[in-house]
């Protein structure tokens, strides 16, 4: 199961089929036995009315009242295919019986091999080429089993509930579990695939094949291994272009990837950081808990989306208001206040004590008039300024059994009715927070696809997997180049500048006399390195604006004495007034390949760990974004009286340097900190590379 290290995935569709609407089915290892695999498959297989069932069981002639044979090989019509639910020992005499018998598909249920240790992985090697050379498709192995209500194929231990969602897992549990939390929000499955091992079939073959499938409106994925990064981006993005959402729980990302750490960029860049970034280029909304990836599906699955930011909150107390407002804002989200003219009209509507500036907080003005929740949320909706609207609190009370809310219910419902009517019209999205979910009222609005939450933290979280996704450019195609013979800071900097970028220019010292004729060849104020260290700076291996030779001298002779370092170099020290230092690093991610990083740099670039993530290489137009998107951009465009700096020359740099790492896939990780980046232009002062 090995990712691409060094190049954009470039693959096709597999024929899936024999998997989905297979002729006929075959349960290998069927059972009588209810505490085996073999017995609740062959259950499950045998509920379908649409082609037959073949149990295989070699030592009973009957399993769940239904005629069984010996082996594959001796059913008359040889099956599209075959589950396998047998012990690990003879999985691979299986595996030989199913290919003679003509199976095209194999969904091994059986465990013990890839994931145990390296002679499963050999093994399960051997069984993939096998199926390959007969033209065979594998799902699994350590696999729960498929599922296609639409075709009737039910191949798993479970049954699913219908709907339009298509889930791949790499947990069996986990499917169940959100088997539950679907039944909460009234959806259902198309298919389920355990994707297991992916040893044969992947996770990228899957969404290809969930993307073509007419039931699949959605597409939601649990998985633990991308096994194919960037062959994953490319099918999801395929996905989002063709209107179906994909929502993403990975598990497994929240520590460093597994390498120690030589630079900056290797400490700063956490494989749930490469996530996010290639889910982003994807279109994917990536999720936290299996909860959040059910109101992701929701809200995915609505057809009205948040084209920015800015929400409208409307509220029946001050309570509600200030909680809805301080977790948006947490999320992302904007609560501008609401223009003067459209102040004066909700004003209208409402009594003095009313607050109208957003959140609008009826303060109880809904006891007195139900149908100003309807007035509220129908102006913010036609509001130019606002992109969606949140509604929390109380609304749905009125119509439920309340004996302070005598006689108010059918004015509700029709405030309810009136709200429906104008989400239908348009493109905003509304998302309802209440403390009655099930009343009547919020009923009519179910009914137009709007969905009530319990808890303001799902309304929210409804709102932010409903804006509406601009995908940026796929990275660039990867050249990848002859490894490069010295891998030193003085091997280095010229590499950097036969790309295009501006370096100080250095000369490599190893004695006074050559200290000398490197001060003769540049002008005072010189800097000089030792070089070959880790953080040199922290063990007194730079030194800075040295004012003259015999300065620079002085210097030379503390540092050899100090510090055993391979060489050390001189360099004019490069004016960096109104400048500001910035990180550009790249490591090679497992699954994803190369990754870029972009950051505010120099000596506190871990400290102030402020950086963006992106799947390189990148183009001039990317590298630009991701600097305006730093924390600390407000630096770069002109802060205080200061001028901006050259974004343009750093762009292009950045675009430059991201290319010549990604084309060294035997790089691990790949450093310029800092470039210098000042208003005349930017200056890479400091190279490094691991292997």
């Amino acid at each position: 199961m090995e990712g691409p290290l060094n190049k954009v995935s470039q693959f096709a569709s597999r024929d899936l089929s024999c998997f989905f609407s297979p002729t006929s089915i075959a349960v290998v290892g069927a059972s009588d036995d209810a505490a085996k695999w073999g017995h609740v498959i062959a259950k499950q297989a045998l509920r379908s009315t649409k082609r037959p069932v073949y149990l295989i069981n070699s030592r009973s002639s009957e399993v769940l009242g239904h005629q069984t044979f010996a082996r594959l090989v001796d059913v008359p019509t040889g099956p599209d295919v075959a589950v396998l639910a047998v012990p690990v020992k003879v999985l691979s005499e299986s595996i030989d019986d199913a290919l003679a018998a003509g199976v095209k598909g194999l969904i091994v249920i059986t465990a013990g091999l890839g994931e145990v240790d390296g002679a499963g992985i050999d093994a399960q090697r051997d069984i993939v080429t096998r199926v390959r050379a007969a033209g065979a498709a594998l799902i699994g192995p350590n696999c729960l089993g498929l599922v296609d209500n639409a075709n009737e194929v039910f191949l798993a231990s479970n049954a699913f509930e219908v709907g339009s969602v298509a889930l791949l897992s790499q947990s069996g549990n986990l499917a169940l579990e959100l088997q539950e939390w679907f039944a909460d929000f009234n959806l259902g499955f198309s298919r389920f695939i355990s994707i297991g091992n992916q040893a044969d079939v992947t996770l990228v073959d899957l969404i290809e094949n969930s993307i073509d499938d007419p039931n699949t409106k959605a597409i939601a994925i649990y998985v633990e291994d991308f096994n194919d990064g960037r062959g994953f981006v490319k099918a999801a993005r395929r996905a989002h272009d063709v209107g179906k959402p994909v929502v993403v729980l990975a598990a497994g990302s929240s520590g460093s990837a597994s390498r120690s750490a030589q630079s900056h960029t290797g400490a700063l860049t956490s494989d749930r950081r490469v996530i996010e970034a290639a889910c982003e280029l994807a279109g994917v909304s990536l999720v936290n808990t299996p909860r959040e990836l059910v109101i992701a599906l929701q809200a995915g699955l609505q057809p009205r989306r948040a084209n920015g930011s800015r929400v409208g909150v409307v509220t029946d107390g001050g309570g509600h208001a200030t909680v809805a407002s301080d977790l948006l804002e947490a999320r992302g989200f904007l609560v501008p206040s609401l223009s003067a003219e459209t102040q004066a009209d909700l004003r209208s509507h409402l009594w003095p004590q009313s607050t109208v500036a957003n959140p609008v907080d009826l303060a109880g003005y809904g006891e007195q008039d139900p149908n100003s929740y309807a007035d509220v949320v129908i102006r913010l909706l036609h509001e130019s300024d606002i992109d969606a609207v949140l509604m929390s609190g109380y609304f749905g009370g009125y119509s439920s059994p309340n004996p302070f809310a005598q006689g108010l219910d059918q004015l509700e419902i029709a405030a309810a009715r009136s709200i429906a009517e104008a989400v239908m019209a348009q493109n905003k999205p509304l998302s309802i927070q209440t403390m009655y979910p099930d009343s009547p009222a919020i009923a009519e609005l179910s009914a137009v696809g709007v969905t009530a939450h319990n808890a303001i933290e799902d309304a929210i979280a409804s709102l932010t997997h409903s804006k509406s996704l601009v995908l940026g450019e796929l990275p660039n195609e990867i050249d990848s180049e002859l490894p490069i013979e010295g891998l030193t800071y003085c091997d280095l900097m010229p590499v950097i500048e036969s790309k295009g970028i501006t370096t100080p220019g250095m000369r490599v010292v190893k004695n006074r006399e050559e200290v000398i004729q490197a001060a003769e060849a540049f002008t005072a104020p010189y800097v000089l390195k030792a070089n070959g260290l880790l953080h040199k700076t922290d063990l007194g291996g730079v030194a800075l604006n040295l004012v003259d030779r015999e300065n620079l001298l002085s210097e030379f002779d503390r540092m050899r004495a100090q510090i055993d370092a391979s060489s050390y170099s001189v360099e004019p020290m490069v004016d960096s007034i109104n400048g500001v230092e910035l990180i550009v690093g790249l490591t090679q991610d497992p699954r994803f390949g190369a990754v870029l990083l972009v950051g505010m740099g120099g000596i506190f670039t871990e400290v102030l760990k402020d950086s963006v993530l992106a799947l390189a290489p990148v183009g001039v137009e990317k590298a630009r974004e991701m600097l305006l998107s730093l924390k600390g951009s407000p630096l770069l465009c002109g802060h205080r009286g200061r001028p901006a700096v050259d974004i343009e020359s750093a762009a292009k740099a950045i675009a430059k340097l991201s290319s010549l790492a990604a084309a060294h896939p035997e790089w691990s990780e790949f450093e310029v900190n800092p470039l210098l980046v000042t208003p005349n232009g930017a200056t890479a002062l400091d190279v490094r590379v691991a292997l």
